[in-house]
C-alpha cells in the first residue's frame, strides 16, 4: 500500500512538472516539432487533337516552399539566415535575392511561404544537393561543438504540375493558357476547367527540424486526376491553315486574319487558326491583342460571301431561278443612295447565276427586292433566312468570349441597310457563323452546329463522347444542290471572281468577299476585310474552308486575290490529308450572261 502511494505521488509530482514549471519548455518542442498541412496538386487533364496528340499537357514541377520560422536569429542561430540564404538559391531560381529575403521576414503565414511556383525537377535537385552539402558541414560543425545548424534546413517542395504545350503557338486561340496558379485563364482551358483541373489532395505531416517524420501518423487525402480532353481538331490541318493565313496576313501587312475548316456533315471543326497569334508556353512575350481566339470573337461586316444567304432566300421563296435574267446597270438609285458594284461597267446582261458569279451588289439587291411585295416585305423574308442561318446567334460551342454578332430587327433597318444588308454589309458575325453558312449549304441545306470536343476520357480511363449538335433545317436539299452548282460558277468560269482558289481535279464552290471594315478604334469605315469561304468536292461536300482578313495594307485588298489562295492552299492540305478522291464527274457550267433580246 506505501509503494502504491509512493508509485502514485510520483505521477502527480511529474504531472505538475509538465502541466506548470516546463509548460513553456514543451511547448516549444512541441511547436518545433508541429504538424504542416499542404495541398496535394491534382494532374491536370489533357487536351489532345481527334488522334489523341497532345495539344495541352502537364509535366512534373515543384513549388519552391519555405518554413520561415527556421530562417529566424533563435533557430538559425544566425543573424543573417535569411540573407544567406537568399543569397544561394536566387541564381537557381531565377528570382531577386531582396525579394526572397522579403517573403521569409515577413512571410503571409509564420510557418509557410511559397519561394517559387512551377519549378522543374533540375531546380529541386540542385536546391535538395545544396541543403545535403549544408547539413553535412552543419553535422561537423556540430560534432566540433558549433551551434550546427543550415541555412537552408527550412527550404522545403511540394509537388506540383507545370502545364505545357508541346506545339507552342499551335491552336493557341482555342486551347487559351493556364494562371500562375494553374487554373485555365483563357479559351478551352478556361471553359473546361472544371473537368480539366480534377480534386486536389491533402497531406498533413509532422515536421522537426526542416524534415519530415516519417512515423508520426500523417493524414492523405489524394487528389483525384482531372479528365483529358479530345477535341476535333486536326493537328497536321490546325498547321497547313494557320501557316498559310500567318505568311498571307504578314505580306499583306494586315491586322490580323483567320481560317475555320469544318466537316461539313458533323460539324466538327478541324481547324481554327489565328494569324498572329502566341505562345501559351511563354506569356511573358505575348502581345494581349493576340491572346485572344480572334475568330470566334471579332465582330465584322462580311460582305460578299453573305450573299449566298440572300440567293438561298431567293432560290427558296421560289421567286427566280439560278437562270433568271438580271439587267443590272453601273448605278442604281435606291432610298438616298446610288449604289454601285465593285467595278464600274456597262449595263450587264447577267443570269440570277452570273449575279453571284461576278459578285454584283445592284444584282443582289434587285433579286432581294423581290421577297415581298414592298422592300418592308422583302426585308421581313430575308431577316428570317439570315436568322436561320445562325445570323446574331451564338454559334454552338459556348466559347468564353464569343460574339453573336449583329442583326438588327428589320423594322430598324434604315434606309440604307434595307439594300445593303442583302449584300453583306450592315449586319456583324465572327468567322465561324460565316463557315457554318457554308457548310449549310454543303450539307444539303441543313446547320448542324459546330463542335469543337470530341469527348472526354475520365480518370478511370472510360471514354464519354460529347452529346449530338443539333441539327436546323434551313433550306431545301433542291436549293442547296442548285446554290453549290451557283457558287461553282465563282471558282469555275472564267467570269467568277474567285478563279484563285480552284484546285486542279477538283471541283470547288466558293465565293469571295471584299467588305468596308469598320475601324473599332476610329468607330467607322476605314480600310477592308478580304475573304473567301468556299467547300469541296462541291458535288459531294466533305469540307469547308473559310479565310478572312482584316485591313491588309499591301498589294490586293480583294477577298478572291489574297483569300482565294489561302482557301486553296489549306483546302488542297486537308483533302489529301483525309484522303478525299475527286469526283470525276464535270461541273454544270451554268450560263453567267445573256443576250438581250435573244
Amino acid at each position: 500500500s506505501l509503494g502504491l502511494t509512493l508509485v502514485m505521488l510520483a505521477f502527480v509530482v511529474r504531472l505538475l512538472q509538465v502541466q506548470a514549471v516546463d509548460a513553456s519548455a514543451y511547448a516549444a518542442k512541441a511547436e518545433k516539432n508541429r504538424y504542416l498541412s499542404h495541398k496535394l496538386a491534382a494532374e491536370r487533364g489533357e487536351i489532345t487533337d481527334r488522334s489523341g496528340v497532345p495539344l495541352a499537357t502537364s509535366v512534373d514541377a515543384y513549388d519552391i516552399t519555405a518554413d520561415p520560422k527556421m530562417f529566424t536569429p533563435q533557430e538559425s542561430k544566425v543573424p543573417d539566415a535569411p540573407e544567406q540564404a537568399a543569397a544561394l538559391l536566387a541564381p537557381i531560381l531565377g528570382k531577386d535575392p531582396a525579394e526572397l529575403v522579403r517573403t521569409l521576414k515577413s512571410p503571409p503565414s509564420p510557418r509557410y511561404a511559397v519561394l517559387a511556383r512551377k519549378q522543374t525537377p533540375q531546380v529541386w535537385n540542385q536546391i535538395k544537393d545544396l541543403r545535403t552539402l549544408f547539413a553535412k558541414k552543419a553535422r561537423e560543425d556540430k560534432a566540433r561543438g558549433g551551434p550546427g545548424v543550415s541555412v537552408l534546413a527550412g527550404v522545403l517542395s511540394e509537388r506540383s504540375s507545370k502545364r505545357v504545350y508541346p506545339n507552342g503557338t499551335l491552336g493557341a486561340g482555342i486551347l487559351g493558357y493556364v494562371n500562375a496558379d494553374g487554373r485555365g485563364a483563357g479559351g478551352l482551358e478556361s471553359m473546361l476547367d472544371e473537368e480539366l483541373a480534377g480534386r486536389d489532395g491533402k497531406i498533413t505531416y509532422a515536421h522537426s527540424g526542416g524534415r519530415r517524420v516519417p512515423t508520426a501518423g500523417a493524414r492523405e487525402t489524394p487528389a483525384v486526376p482531372g479528365s483529358d480532353i479530345e477535341l476535333t481538331i486536326d493537328r497536321d490541318i490546325q498547321w497547313a491553315a494557320q501557316k498559310a493565313i500567318s505568311e498571307q496576313v504578314a505580306a499583306s501587312r494586315a491586322d490580323r486574319g483567320y481560317v475555320v475548316v469544318q466537316n461539313t456533315r458533323t460539324g466538327e471543326v478541324l481547324a481554327m487558326a489565328n494569324a498572329p497569334g502566341f505562345d501559351p508556353n511563354d506569356l511573358s512575350q505575348a502581345d494581349s491583342t493576340a491572346m485572344g481566339n480572334a475568330a470566334l470573337q471579332d465582330a465584322y461586316e462580311p460582305g460578299s460571301t453573305a450573299k449566298v444567304m440572300s440567293m438561298a432566300a431567293v432560290l427558296e421563296e421560289g421567286v427566280a431561278t439560278p437562270g433568271t435574267h438580271v439587267v443590272v446597270p453601273n448605278r442604281l438609285h435606291r432610298g438616298d443612295r446610288l449604289f454601285k458594284d465593285d467595278i464600274d461597267h456597262p449595263t450587264w446582261y447577267l443570269t440570277l447565276n452570273g449575279v453571284l458569279a461576278k459578285s454584283s451588289n445592284i444584282g443582289t439587291i434587285l433579286a432581294t427586292g423581290q421577297l415581298g411585295p414592298d422592300q418592308a416585305a422583302a426585308n421581313r423574308v430575308l431577316h428570317s433566312y439570315l436568322r436561320k442561318f445562325g445570323m446574331g446567334s451564338p454559334t454552338g460551342l459556348g466559347y468564353p468570349g464569343e460574339t453573336s454578332g449583329i442583326l438588327a430587327a428589320p423594322k430598324d433597318w434604315n434606309t440604307s441597310q434595307q439594300y445593303t444588308i442583302p449584300f453583306g454589309q450592315g449586319l456583324s458575325l465572327n468567322a465561324m457563323q460565316a463557315a457554318s453558312v457554308y457548310s449549310t449549304i454543303a450539307n444539303g441545306g441543313v446547320r448542324v452546329a459546330p463542335t469543337l470536343v470530341r469527348g472526354t476520357r475520365g480518370p478511370d480511363g472510360r471514354f464519354t463522347p460529347a452529346p449530338a449538335p443539333g441539327t436546323t433545317r434551313v433550306v431545301s436539299e433542291k436549293t442547296a444542290k442548285t446554290l453549290a452548282a451557283m457558287l461553282e460558277s465563282v471558282v469555275d468560269d472564267q467570269e467568277g471572281t474567285g478563279t484563285k482558289a480552284a484546285i486542279p481535279g477538283y471541283r470547288v464552290a466558293g465565293k469571295t468577299g471584299t467588305a468596308n471594315r469598320v475601324d473599332p478604334q476610329l468607330g467607322r469605315y476605314k480600310g477592308y476585310t478580304a475573304s473567301f469561304a468556299g467547300f469541296a468536292p462541291a458535288d459531294a461536300p466533305q469540307l469547308t474552308v473559310y479565310c478572312a482578313i482584316q485591313n491588309p495594307t499591301q498589294g490586293s485588298y480583294f477577298g478572291g486575290q489574297i483569300c482565294g489562295p489561302v482557301h486553296k492552299k489549306v483546302m488542297e492540305f486537308a483533302l489529301k490529308t483525309l484522303h478525299v478522291a475527286p469526283t470525276g464527274k464535270q461541273p454544270p457550267r451554268m450560263p453567267v450572261t445573256f443576250t438581250p433580246g435573244a
